[in-house]
């Protein structure tokens, strides 16, 4: 079975002074939310779609989903996030076991609530993948040089551009494989995580690449809104 898991646990709070997190503000006329939502909702290999958020949210992103997708909504179960990006995956893969069982075989495609421009390729390419690799990463080449620095003061390092990559979502993973490896992180592990593909890297699993698009944008600053509508003008 294939589950997509939409996390929108963010706050939003690189958008400023605003009354409600990111993922509720509108971009053309409806929440940013239900943009990403309906992605995934007319992709026919989801058995279930869950959507995390905070939980004084909740009751809130139900009644977008009924507005916004009607009757049809049934397929989709809002419920609370955790307190990390990770433990609110971990959520997902608890209402997948209580409800549905752990199979060999269940995927979970996890992306954020606030990109909202994925594409049918993307989606499909990362369940594909997912299912043979286990573990799928979706990615653009990098088109800046990218430098590292240890003290943040000056230049550490200047990796070779060729291999470096922007990461994206979704994210992909056999969720057998995903909990399995979460739980033997060492607290210390839990701490250096930025996203669920690095526990993977972190226990020396292989983390397969899927090529996104660059319009795939996470709307993250005012300015991103922008560009989000200017986007939305070019897909109607």
């Amino acid at each position: 079975m294939v589950f997509g898991v939409i996390l929108a646990g963010g706050i939003g709070s690189r958008m400023g002074n605003v009354e409600k997190p990111k993922q509720f503000l509108k971009i053309g006329n409806k929440p940013i939310i239900i943009h990403t939502i309906e992605k995934f909702f007319v992709h026919d290999a989801f058995e279930k779609l869950i959507v995390l958020c905070p939980k004084q949210w909740i009751e809130h992103t139900k009644n977008l989903i009924k507005k916004y997708l009607g009757g049809d909504a049934s397929c989709v179960v809002v419920l609370e996030g955790g307190s990390t990006r990770n433990e609110t995956i971990m959520n997902s893969i608890k209402y997948v076991e209580e409800n549905y069982g752990l199979e060999d075989d269940t995927l979970l495609v996890t992306h954020d609530s606030v990109r909202p421009f994925l594409t049918y390729r993307i989606i499909e390419e990362n369940i594909r993948y997912g299912l043979k690799y286990g573990a799928v990463d979706t990615v653009i080449s990098a088109t800046d040089t990218i430098v590292s620095s240890e003290d943040g003061e000056n230049i550490t390092t200047v990796p070779d551009r060729k291999q470096m990559y922007q990461g994206q979502t979704p994210q992909t993973f056999n969720a057998k494989k995903l909990k399995e490896l979460y739980y033997s992180l060492t607290e210390e592990e839990k701490e250096i995580l930025t996203d669920a593909s690095k526990i993977f890297v972190i226990k020396g699993e292989p983390v397969h690449l899927v090529y996104g698009e660059v319009f795939n944008i996470k709307i993250t600053y005012p300015y991103d809104l922008r560009v989000a509508e200017a986007l939305l003008q070019d897909e109607n």
